[in-house]
């Protein structure tokens, strides 16, 4: 860590912790079974990736869900069950990216869409009076830059805006296929892979 001076994180499965199983049964309940597949088939074309790349926001979400599925299903109740993937972000977490905070350059790179960031910023992040924008000098989100990983572009783009050099930046991941790309540009890379090897890592 002694060259590092920038940490990129990923959110969902290094940051907040997934539950895969919990967001199916969520799906099926409100009638939605085909999402419900979708989910856990880990598909990412069409409906989910539309989503994560901004060609997609919220209510059209939700016209499709019910167009794909037949289900009768408010928008609250199908963004309610979309927002099951996501579970928590452990206090301890949040006390060490702030403490980090006070020694290196951090930045939060996330294939997301607006209903899970929404909710990750508003019930999620907050602690003790902090919130997202208290943890990282800047938030990049895919559906905002239509560009998602593992694409080269998305990663030129953080290091470019936030004029970061490559070899002092270092990305923590829970995607291979992301750190891979990202190491083709020099960026410095931990695969991450129980949610918690960051935290005896980075220091």
């Amino acid at each position: 860590m002694n060259t590092i001076k920038n940490i990129i994180f990923d959110l969902g499965g290094v940051l907040v912790g997934l539950d895969k199983q919990r967001c199916i049964e969520a799906f099926l309940a409100i009638g939605a079974r085909n999402i419900a597949f979708y989910v856990d088939e880990q598909r990412t074309e069409d409906l989910f990736y539309d989503t994560e790349v901004g060609r997609m926001g919220e209510e059209a979400f939700c016209d499709e869900v019910r167009r794909l599925t037949a289900s009768t299903a408010d928008n609250d109740q199908i963004v309610w069950a979309w927002n099951q993937l996501l579970t928590t972000i452990d206090d301890e977490k949040k006390v060490r990216l702030l403490d980090l905070n006070t020694r290196y350059r951090l930045f939060l790179l996330s294939n997301t869409n607006e209903m899970h960031w929404r909710f990750c910023r508003d019930k999620l992040f907050p602690y003790n009076g902090k919130g997202a924008e208290d943890y990282f000098e800047r938030i990049f989100l895919s559906y905002e830059m239509h560009l998602i990983k593992p694409s080269k572009e998305i990663f030129q783009q953080v290091l470019d805006e936030a004029l970061l050099v490559p070899e002092e930046t270092l990305l923590i991941d829970d995607t291979a296929a992301n750190c891979e790309s990202a190491g083709k540009l020099g960026i410095q890379t931990l695969h991450e892979t129980t949610g918690r090897d960051w935290l005896k890592v980075v220091k």
